[in-house]
């Protein structure tokens, strides 16, 4: 999927996309043009600390660059929600923002941005030179549809004077604002003058919001070095006539209208593109499994190792309070309340095995690196999150805090029980890594995870304290797949929460907390289940009608 969502319940609301493009950004390379990507960050309150919500991808060698990737976020208009737009030129792999240029920022409200979209909202952006950005947004539309498409290109242009095009293609819908937003863009297929670019698999809600006769912009380009690129021609349609399949009905010559004017009559067109083949299906949601049956297991797992400091001392991670953890929780009673306090809900039995690592154990002391939580050599369980926390303070007064910061035998210690429904979707399984800092197995781990990606999992690993977690942000492998060697996952299953970023102006924020880590599970989720063509289990035949029917794919 092309988008990243920051989502609240607690009040009536929209869902609106966010879609971003800037003109003009100032050039910090010297041999090329700057490689942009753009951060969002929101903040509660004027005085809070400012969150990062989302980032798109960045892009190669232009100053005027049109993200494909948006933001999703809940608009509520009984709130000022703040928003900070920076824009930064991409020098190298780290996600730490330090490592790149800046390029600009913008500070507004998101009713700002939605007040403004009959005319546009576009604004300076602040230390970025001459640079404008560009903000449009739209109330999403609820839909399950998600639609494939085949197409290439016949006889298209040569536009290269030493070869003869490099094409790809861009799909804009056009807003009731008459907005042009960038859906998807193709990869680039070098010298060829009849492309058959990959299917392009993508939602409704994103291709038009539900609305199969909105307006949507094809364009074919040449892409060039310089990262400028020639326009090859466009051309329109929209769903419904897709849907109508391949014929010659969709078949769309590509025009250049420059080239038209300029040669008139003699003019035919630059190529046609071809709908070779459409698949249309209704995906079931996060919460037509859960109403299948489908369970959500959850598995805690704590760091006890020396790093997180003397739990006598008030400056620990693991600080042992002595009127209780409940008087004043620490940073990994925190994680698990506010973790724990809503996967619990999906939960049946609500017994949920908990384990720690990095610790010298009794009986017999010895360093172990995935003991339970709960120090009962026959029983991981424990019940309920109240369970958890006291089995958590058990092991806090029992074991030597110890070493080394090893994650793949608990992750190895899941997957043993995910595997078992690999082939079945009753049950989904969520791990919770709480840690204070860096991984001493780290390839390991990484193989771990890659062997874990065609399981029923998925891993949260939450940063408490305030180390270096860079290396947590490779784990959490949200623009490509995660590799090791020859290695490479089958799809993401990490999400990295640092617990210091979450704060407000009265201490930790449980409840955002809790929507930051868990934001990607039903996403994780339903990526599993599609990869096995699972359908919810347990839905009677009235729920199955309404719930799946689809076109049968139309083409070759």
């Amino acid at each position: 999927m092309n988008e990243f969502s920051y989502c609240s319940n607690s009040l009536p609301s929209s869902n609106v996309e966010l879609a971003v493009k800037c003109n003009n950004l100032r050039n910090t390379d010297i041999l090329s043009k700057s490689d942009p990507f753009c951060v969002i960050f929101t903040r509660n309150q004027q005085k809070d600390k400012w969150r990062e919500i989302g980032r798109t991808e960045h892009l190669m060698d232009t100053l005027n660059p049109v993200w494909q990737k948006k933001l999703n976020m809940q608009y509520r208009f009984e709130e000022r929600q703040f928003l900070k737009f920076s824009v930064y030129d991409v020098d190298s792999p780290s996600r730490n923002l330090g490592d790149h240029d800046f390029l600009g920022t913008l500070e507004c409200t998101l009713g700002e941005i939605m007040g403004n979209q009959r005319q546009g909202f576009t604004r300076s952006l602040e230390k970025g030179g001459k640079a404008t950005i560009c903000i449009v947004a739209e109330e999403l539309a609820d839909s399950k549809e998600e639609i494939e498409l085949s197409l290439s290109a016949r006889k298209l242009d040569k536009m290269d004077w030493f070869g003869k095009s490099d094409p790809y293609l861009e799909i804009y819908k056009v807003t009731e604002t008459n907005q042009h937003i960038l859906v998807h863009r193709t990869e680039v297929l070098k010298k060829t003058l009849n492309p058959d670019w990959k299917p392009i698999r993508i939602s409704t809600q994103s291709l038009c919001n539900g609305d199969v006769d909105r307006t949507l912009r094809f364009e074919v380009y040449d892409w060039n070095l310089s990262g400028t690129p020639d326009l090859i021609g466009g051309f329109r349609s929209n769903l419904r006539k897709l849907k109508e399949g391949p014929g010659p009905g969709n078949e769309y010559e590509v025009v250049n209208e420059d080239k038209r004017r300029k040669k008139g009559p003699k003019y035919k067109n630059s190529g046609s593109v071809v709908l070779n083949r459409i698949l249309v299906e209704i995906m079931p949601s996060f919460l037509d499994f859960i109403k299948g049956g489908t369970q959500v297991n959850f598995t805690v797992a704590v760091d006890f190792t020396a790093s997180n400091g003397n739990p006598d001392l008030p400056t620990s991670l693991h600080n042992r309070n002595p009127w209780g953890i409940e008087t004043k929780p620490n940073h990994y009673v925190t994680a698990i309340r506010a973790v724990g306090g809503v996967i619990q809900d999906y939960d049946s039995d609500k017994q949920f095995p908990a384990l720690g690592f990095g610790a010298i154990v009794p009986p017999h002391f010895n360093v172990s690196h995935e003991f339970y939580l709960n120090l009962d050599a026959e029983n991981p369980y424990c019940a309920g999150i109240e369970g958890v926390l006291a089995a958590y303070e058990k092991s806090l007064n029992s074991v030597q805090l110890y070493g080394p910061t090893n994650f793949s035998p608990v992750i190895r210690h899941v997957s043993k029980f995910a595997r078992v429904y690999k082939d079945d979707p009753s049950n989904y399984f969520v791990l919770l890594i709480i840690t204070d800092g860096v991984i001493t197995d780290f390839e390991e781990t990484k193989r771990a995870i890659i062997e874990a990606s065609s399981l029923p999992l998925s891993i949260i690993i939450v940063g408490v304290g305030y180390d270096d977690f860079s290396a947590m942000e490779e784990l959490d492998s949200d623009d490509k797949l995660l590799r090791s060697g020859s290695l490479v996952a089958e799809r993401d299953i990490v999400q990295f929460v640092e617990l210091g970023k979450i704060v407000s102006q009265d201490g930790w924020n449980q409840e955002q907390l809790a929507k930051e880590v868990l934001a990607e599970i039903p996403q994780q989720l339903l990526s599993f289940m599609k990869s096995k063509n699972f359908a919810p289990p347990n839905l009677d035949e009235d729920d199955v009608q309404s719930t799946f029917p689809s076109c049968p794919p139309q083409g070759l």
